[in-house]
């Protein structure tokens, strides 16, 4: 049995960049146990002076449309520049095992292997609101782990983009070429979400419907209302397989840092998303407490049954259970 690190340790171990180290304090926070989370907050406490500094980006996109391979190509080429990065995949979890289906490591072997990248699947378990905080918690390690770059790949286009898009700098959603059928596919609040369009697998012979899919989606986005940054999202094609339009992306990103830096809108996003994080935490937490009551449970036994036979509305059933909750506060 492994030695339970002290909050220095692991303190002291993240900040010199130990990458075993960061992998146990990922490990701490994805814990459920008490003790776990009560020395999790510590560390997460111990750590904060030195997270922040990090560009965030959240990459997504439709299935099939290879985040996974854009990302290795993209990770790649930004550990050329010098740069060291993070990615943290949200994948779908298995029922059985809770653990991560898709294991991104072994999707990005080449990336997982450069000295400058570090890649973590974390599985998206049962709560989709329980990852984001997860996530959250796991790219302030990684920043003050050092890494200059965190980029978190989402499952696909839904719900849990949304969130993400609350937690980073800069939001890149892929898209295939075929725009005609594509625009009728995605949900319009992805494409208003998003900061870069990049059409992805722009090979030999697919350059006509790509530039075609280009021109669709720049129409979309000019009937969008501006958001407020002052930045216009732009459509870009890429290749990842040959390495086509990839350091225009990473152009494009430092030339949105750069500009909602300067506007002060950079950091008055920051400051918007961990409020945004403080009350999401309110509410899971209130949750959390309120289907683990011991008596809550036994009286939610009850009513279940009449609301299924249809002998008690669901609206009176839920008030009866949020009174035995407050009653036995």
């Amino acid at each position: 049995m492994k030695k339970r690190l002290s909050i220095q340790e692991y303190t002291n171990g993240i900040i010199a960049g130990n990458r075993m180290i960061l992998s146990r304090a990922i490990t701490l926070i994805e814990s459920n146990l008490a003790e776990d989370k009560q020395l999790a907050q510590c560390v997460l406490e111990s750590i904060l002076p030195n997270t922040g500094k990090a560009i965030r980006i959240g990459i997504t996109g439709v299935p099939g449309v290879g985040k996974s391979t854009f990302i290795e190509t993209f990770g790649k080429y930004l550990t050329t520049l010098g740069k060291s990065i993070a990615v943290l995949a949200i994948d779908p979890s298995s029922q059985l095992t809770k653990g991560s289906i898709l294991g991104d490591k072994t999707r990005m072997e080449d990336l997982a292997h450069e000295p400058f990248a570090y890649i973590r699947p974390s599985p998206t378990g049962t709560s989709l609101g329980g990852v984001t905080n997860k996530t959250r918690e796991t790219m302030l390690l990684c920043e003050a782990a050092g890494f200059e770059i965190v980029i978190i790949e989402t499952v696909g286009v839904g719900q849990s983009e949304t969130y993400v898009h609350g937690m980073v700098d800069f939001f890149l959603l892929l898209m295939l070429a075929g725009a005609g059928d594509e625009l009728q596919g995605i949900k319009k609040g992805i494409m208003e979400m998003a900061d870069l369009i990049a059409i992805t697998k722009t090979d030999s012979g697919n350059e006509i419907s790509a530039n075609l899919a280009k021109i669709e989606y720049e129409s979309a986005l000019h009937t969008f209302p501006p958001d407020g940054s002052g930045w216009f999202p732009q459509v870009v094609t890429c290749s990842a397989t040959q390495k086509k339009g990839i350091a225009e992306i990473w152009e494009l990103v430092e030339k949105h840092r750069e500009m909602l830096s300067k506007n002060g809108k950079f950091v008055e996003n920051r400051k918007s998303q961990n409020l945004a994080w403080m009350h999401d935490f309110i509410k899971q937490s209130l949750e959390q407490n309120f289907y683990t009551n011991h008596n809550v449970s036994i009286k939610t036994k009850e009513v279940q049954q009449a609301v299924i036979e249809g002998k008690k509305l669901p609206i009176h059933a839920a008030l009866e259970l949020l009174k035995v909750f407050y009653n036995n506060k």
